[in-house]
């Protein structure tokens, strides 16, 4: 194909930062001069955020996800997983649902491909472990866990009830914590329909491998967040390790052993394993390097920001001059909406702006009407920190119609109380089938 007038830019990814470059774009680019492309293998973007209040049930796991092509109305969006980037030839190989490949040629690229779970060589968690950066892993982590309420519910054999009742969660991040305490605030509320469950035969069980959890926050909350979390029973592991998984029983570092049938990892992320095949330059974790004006290091035409970047941190360069923008949602955001008024920017003939960006702090909720927060230095708990986490989030969820079904959600928890059903069926529609042919 020839090229045209008109700039043909392919972003690759449709999460924060992929959705946001595109709506800048879509809003600001003029009739022809340009087109865009988002290729992501889902049909929507994630909010990641509100992942843990879905699978506890507070928000319509709908909600929790945008459409991209009922958002992107003026792009061009492919539902298909991206396996090579050649720069040298401006082309990209994606592989289409049904398994056949194709080539994209562009004029501009935008790689906003995220992240991935980090899976470490532990034996047992690939075959046990459940990630949680999806909301088909919400989906499947709500249903699991009520699931398993009422396996325990109805068991006569001890062993297999207290495996039944322990949860385990890996990881002592924002998605980790928030998703724990969510979960245990869930099923703590669901024991009263259970005849034969009280809340204290759940056990919660936190481990992380350094000596604090939530480091976006500043220590004293961490300290405040495990002791909140140690009130409610929660078993909480610092500077320990996860030695192995296998069927479902678990070996700590210090020598703890236990059985848990629910065993959940988000110990960490890693760039798109994708890159690595790419002809764009890598630093030591996988990342492409990338100037303070979002630009390819060394790259014409390409672009990049959120996870899979390694941005320079221009508001802690003083003191640290390798300092790097962290992988949260809050710099991504703002990277993209930074990212499309640059590539604007340099087709239009101009020079593009560094981003520049200071940290105003880090909010988590901690299940219902609990949480923390350290916002524009000031900190706060409990209830305040909760609603200042809801805020804060349904103002950055994109789109009016997902912020106010969100809000509809809460209005109607919080009148009707939360809705505590396993849906497990979803998670095997064929069994009854299965079942039959098997007979």
């Amino acid at each position: 194909m020839g090229r045209g007038k008109t700039k043909r830019i392919v972003i690759l990814g449709g999460g924060y930062v992929g959705l946001y470059t595109a709506l800048g774009l879509q809003r600001k680019l003029r009739g022809a001069e340009a087109s865009v492309t988002v290729i992501d293998p889902q049909p929507h973007m994630t909010y990641q955020p509100f992942l843990p209040e879905a699978a506890g049930g507070a928000i319509e796991p709908r909600h929790v996800v945008v459409p991209l092509r009922k958002t992107l109305k003026r792009c061009h969006v492919v539902t298909a997983r991206v396996t090579n980037i050649e720069h040298a030839a401006r082309r990209v190989t994606i592989e289409a649902p049904d398994g056949h490949h194709e080539q994209v040629e562009y004029d501009v690229l935008v790689v906003a491909l995220g992240s991935v779970a980090r899976l470490m060589p532990i034996p047992g968690l690939a075959d046990q472990g459940i990630a949680f950066k999806t909301v088909g892993e919400a989906i499947f982590l709500r249903n699991h866990v009520m699931s398993r309420l009422d396996a325990a519910n109805s068991t006569n054999d001890p062993d297999l009830r207290r495996k039944y009742l322990t949860f385990t969660f890996v990881g002592g991040g924002f998605a980790g914590i928030e998703a724990l305490a969510e979960l245990e605030d869930m099923a703590r509320f669901a024991t009263r329909y259970y005849d034969n469950i009280a809340p204290s035969d759940l056990r919660w069980v936190l481990v992380e491998a350094a000596g604090r959890i939530l480091p976006e926050v500043r220590e004293r909350l961490g300290v405040y967040t495990v002791l909140q979390l140690e009130r409610r029973g929660i078993e909480v592991y610092l500077s320990t390790l996860a030695r192995s998984f296998e069927g479902g029983h678990v070996v700590l570092s210090d020598g703890t052993e236990f059985d848990s049938d629910t065993i959940v990892w988000t110990a960490g992320v890693k760039a798109n394993p994708v890159l690595a095949t790419s002809d764009l330059p890598l630093d030591e974790r996988g990342r492409l390097k990338a100037e303070p004006t979002l630009r390819v290091t060394g790259v014409e035409d390409v672009w990049t920001a959120g996870d899979n970047a390694a941005v320079p941190d221009l508001s802690r360069t003083g003191e640290d001059p390798n300092a790097l923008c962290a992988p949260n949602a809050q710099h991504a955001v703002r990277q993209a909406n930074l990212l499309a008024k640059n590539v604007i920017a340099v087709l239009r003939g101009h020079e593009p702006t560094p981003y520049f960006h200071k940290n105003v702090g880090s909010v988590a909720s901690l299940g219902l009407h609990k949480g923390v927060a350290d916002v524009y230095n000031i900190k706060a708990k409990g209830f305040v920190a909760w609603a200042m986490h809801r805020g804060y989030h349904v103002a950055r969820v994109p789109t009016f119609n997902r912020k106010f079904r969100v809000v509809a959600d809460w209005l109607l928890s919080g009148l009707l109380r939360r809705e505590v059903i396993s849906l497990g069926q979803i998670n095997n529609p064929r069994a009854e089938f299965d079942r039959v042919s098997g007979s």
